[in-house]
């Protein structure tokens, strides 16, 4: 089981992590997307900073859930993103950049799922 969740943990952290290099310098693709859905720098540079953060808290034991909460919000923006103004396919990518997000969506989903019993202890404040 333990393989399993490395595994899912490992493809949620690629993904999220090589989309960093288009975001930050700015790559034509990153340009386009974000200035089509009106949110170009602010949004390129901004999902990126969540997208790091997320991979973070995701690599780390403790914080898996809540890394794996960002990356799920942020892969279901990729998502409706895609679906209601992108279109599936962008810039003739065959639709990758669609299957990316559904994969990251699925892991982080996945990794939600196996931490479902410390979602409690996040409501909870320590004093």
């Amino acid at each position: 089981m333990m393989k399993i969740i490395l595994f899912v943990k490992l493809i949620a952290v690629i993904i999220l992590l090589q989309t960093l290099f288009f975001k930050f310098t700015g790559a034509s693709e990153s340009v386009y997307i974000f200035s089509t859905l009106g949110i170009e720098p602010y949004g390129r540079i901004g999902s990126g900073i969540v997208e790091l953060i997320a991979s973070l808290l995701i690599i780390i034991p403790r914080t898996t859930l809540i890394g794996a909460l960002l990356g799920m919000v942020t892969m279901l923006g990729a998502i409706v993103s895609h679906l209601t103004i992108l279109g599936i396919e962008v810039q003739n990518d065959g639709g990758f950049l669609f299957v990316l997000a559904i994969i990251t969506f699925i892991c982080c989903f996945v990794l939600v799922y196996i931490n479902k019993n410390k979602i409690l202890d996040l409501t909870k404040l320590k004093m």
